[in-house]
């Protein structure tokens, strides 16, 4: 199964721009892809495993190996396509 984390803050404005997005994907997506969210304050121990260095970041895990990478304010469709 495919795995999308997301890498986030609570006090991150772009991780807020993206909430909505990430909630569509989870809606459209459910059954197909599991979404995680991570909040790197709580969860630096997993923020540092994956060298996340930026937020709001997402990685995308095909049978737990990274297949792709996204940092930054992304568009729905931009992510779509990492999900593939």
């Amino acid at each position: 199964m495919i795995k999308l984390l997301d890498f986030y803050a609570a006090w991150c404005g772009p991780c807020k721009m993206m909430e909505s997005v990430i909630k569509e994907l989870e809606k459209e997506l459910k059954g197909k892809i599991e979404i995680e969210k991570i909040n790197v304050d709580e969860n630096q121990a997993k923020a540092s495993e994956y060298g996340v260095m930026s937020i709001p970041t997402y990685v995308v895990l095909k049978d737990g190996k990274e297949i792709g990478r996204k940092i930054g304010v992304t568009s729905k469709t931009d992510l779509l396509k990492l999900l593939q």
